[in-house]
């Protein structure tokens, strides 16, 4: 199959000029943080009370996803993220390596999860609450104005974090 210069060149310029603009950027997330943030993503805190519940009869089924799921993952970011180490991780690789539109349904599932993950969390977080308390607290998860309050004061903290930056924003996830 023939080569397709003019494509090549366009690639090559667009990954270039990204390129560029990741180089003026900071860097603050660390390999130490990127790991802690995949495994907070991968395991996650909601995990844990249904562990708990079912003792060592999934350990194996967790060993399996972390062998056919988590090393690979991380062999293909490690090795993307060296192919092309650009602003925009796997939104830039997916946009580059196929086209604009597989760029656009990349970023558009990561702002679908995000949505989700927030809307959620804050039913989560108000549940955790209201158990830490104990049983005068029972009433927290099934009050629409706790919920709302709780989820607004955690879209304020995340998006105070946000602005702030990744240089504060990585402590949060280090220390889920």
């Amino acid at each position: 199959m023939p080569y397709n210069f003019a494509v090549g060149t366009q690639l090559d310029r667009a990954e270039r000029d990204v390129r560029e603009h990741s180089a003026a950027l900071r860097k603050p997330l660390g390999l130490r943080d990127l790991v802690l943030t995949q495994i907070l993503f991968v395991v996650g805190s909601t995990w844990v009370g249904t562990a708990a519940k079912l003792g060592q009869a999934h350990l194996f089924f967790w060993l399996l996803a972390i062998f056919f799921f988590y090393i690979p993952q991380a062999a293909v970011v490690i090795y993307l993220n060296r192919l092309m180490p650009l602003e925009g991780g796997i939104y830039q690789w997916a946009k580059l390596g196929f086209n604009e539109f597989a760029g656009f349904l990349v970023a558009w599932n990561l702002w679908l999860l995000s949505i989700t993950v927030i809307a959620l969390g804050g039913m989560f977080t108000t549940t955790n609450i209201s158990y830490a308390i104990g049983p005068a607290a029972a009433w927290m998860p099934n009050s629409k104005w706790c919920v709302s309050l709780i989820s607004a004061a955690l879209v304020g903290g995340l998006g105070w974090t946000c602005v702030r930056g990744l240089s504060v924003g990585k402590w949060v996830h280090n220390l889920g």
